[in-house]
């Protein structure tokens, strides 16, 4: 059997516009469906969930070695960077 790599990478993102949940929760929606479709990874909001301003979002995929978990982050990131107006304040990747 071959191994198996977990790759994680946890989005802070802050979105200063934001003034209610429900703005929020369009964003985070609209976020979450667009890096599930481009790269079929595992998408969800983690933390924060109160905080109108503040999204932190977890995604996790299952990869066969690490340079491929290198690649499938970065490219994330850059996708997120790239998809939304928040700033991203702090990212962090982990691969297991």
């Amino acid at each position: 059997m071959s191994d198996m790599m977990i790759a994680t990478v946890v989005f802070r993102l802050h979105a200063p516009w934001v003034h209610s949940l429900k703005e929020k929760r369009m964003i985070v929606k609209s976020i979450i469906a667009k890096v599930q479709n481009k790269f079929h990874v595992s998408v969800a909001e983690i933390d924060e969930q109160d905080i109108h301003q503040i999204i932190v979002i977890g995604v996790a995929a299952i990869v066969p070695h690490t340079a491929m978990a290198d690649s499938l982050m970065e490219e994330i990131s850059l996708f997120v960077e790239e998809n939304t107006e928040a700033e991203i304040l702090d990212e962090m990747r982990e691969i297991r």
